[in-house]
């Protein structure tokens, strides 16, 4: 018997249960929509960690205390002013653009009877060139005047606005808001940032200088000020590498870093940390499919279940053709393209779910951007048919391997 029809006979036995074959394809349908819609899931949030960074900037390092790996030094020099001004000095570090500093402290902000608790960061004026981040409408940012005068001005994030005013789209330029008592006159609004991994929104920026000496005594020893974190903009994206040395160096020598985990600093690759993201994200991705994938399993098993049901109820049949002269792979082949086709049409309706759902999920979630992408069908397909194969194989040799005057005594 030809492959040709075994086909028919096998699409024929299905069409005589069609409830039952429909019921059958359930399991294999959600198994996989729920893979194509957890991989779309999982390489959507890959796409927007990586366009989050990368909307910071491609080649920004950034700078920043922290412990030393060594049990014998436990002293952190702080980073200061002076050593920001001495890196960018002609000669010290070539490889580096310009630095914007920031200093940041929790303070209580209120305007009129709104009030709350917001981090306010004080901040150079090339922080808007180093993050790529400005006021809104062409707004007005802190100036070098604002730090050498230590002026009482503030730039707010779009969150801050609403909070104080019920309103991000309002115009608060003139306004007077008190952080910790003291005055400040509103100069600007940020564009607003949206951010889910750091929401910049709710920021307030004055000058460095300001928030260094009216809302915090941050003098150091040097005769300097602390400052927490550096911005370092690389000349160019290739010279990232040249630019995490030359700041290496520069530390190293200033904090008095004789040996290796000495260090009481710490330089921050976007790319590297983009990268270390990208392997979290994507093993999760894995995980998720994996956890998606035993639906898979329990639809095979719900495959092969109905199929011995199938074998046992043509039991006399099987022996009937057997007794004509059908051979055992003729029979194998029947009922194994029936499971294939079961699986097949279940992994096809599955797709279109997973289809339907990324359609729906990017609607819920626009920053998301989930997507059907081939490799997904080209897994879903090949695992349902795989399980077809599968799970349909036993019951379809346990029907090969009948014996026609056995088969047709069973009653």
């Amino acid at each position: 018997m030809n492959l040709a029809e075994s086909f028919r006979i096998a699409l024929s036995g299905l069409a005589s249960n069609r409830l039952r074959a429909v019921l059958t394809t359930l399991g294999i349908m959600i198994g996989v929509g729920a893979v194509i819609s957890l991989i779309s899931l999982g390489r959507g949030v890959e796409n927007f960690i990586a366009s989050e960074f990368e909307s910071l900037g491609a080649n920004i390092l950034f700078v920043m205390s922290t412990s030393p790996d060594s049990p014998t030094r436990d002293r952190i020099e702080p980073l200061t002013t002076l050593e920001a001004q001495r890196l960018t000095a002609p000669g010290v570090a070539p490889s580096i653009a310009q630095v914007a500093l920031s200093y940041a402290v929790q303070a209580s902000v209120s305007a009129g009877p709104e009030s709350g608790t917001y981090g306010v960061s004080g901040v150079t004026p090339n922080f808007t060139e180093v993050r790529v981040w400005y006021p809104r409408n062409d707004g007005q940012f802190i100036t070098e005047d604002d730090v050498e005068d230590a002026s009482r001005v503030a730039v707010l994030g779009v969150q801050v606005v609403e909070d104080l005013w019920g309103d991000k789209e309002y115009d608060p330029v003139g306004q007077t808001i008190r952080i910790n008592d003291f005055v400040f006159s509103v100069v600007g609004v940020m564009e607003e940032q949206g951010s889910a991994l750091s929401n910049e929104d709710t920021s307030i920026f004055i000058p460095i200088s300001t928030a260094q000496t009216r809302l915090s005594r941050a003098r150091a020893r040097d005769g300097g000020y602390r400052v927490d974190v550096l911005f370092v903009e690389a000349v160019s994206e290739e010279s990232m590498d040249s630019a995490v040395l030359e700041i290496n160096a520069f530390f190293s020598e200033a904090h008095n870093v004789v040996f290796d985990g000495d260090q009481d600093f710490q330089i921050i690759n976007q790319g590297d940390l983009l990268d270390s993201l990208g392997a979290v994200t994507g093993l999760i991705t894995v995980f998720l499919g994996i956890i998606a994938s035993i639906s898979l399993v329990v639809g095979g098993i719900g495959i092969m279940n109905i199929m011995l049901v199938s074998v046992t109820e043509r039991t006399r049949e099987i022996g009937l053709r057997k007794a004509v002269g059908a051979r055992g792979q003729d029979i194998l082949s029947q009922f194994l393209i029936e499971s294939i086709v079961l699986s097949f049409i279940g992994g096809a309706i599955g797709i279109a779910i997973g289809w339907v759902v990324t359609i729906v999920g990017t609607a819920l979630v626009p920053s998301l951007e989930l997507s059907l992408t081939i490799d997904a069908i080209v897994l879903a397909t090949v695992v349902s048919s795989f399980v077809g194969i599968f799970f349909g194989l036993w019951p379809a040799s346990r029907a090969a391997r009948m014996r026609p005057i056995d088969a047709l005594r069973y009653e």
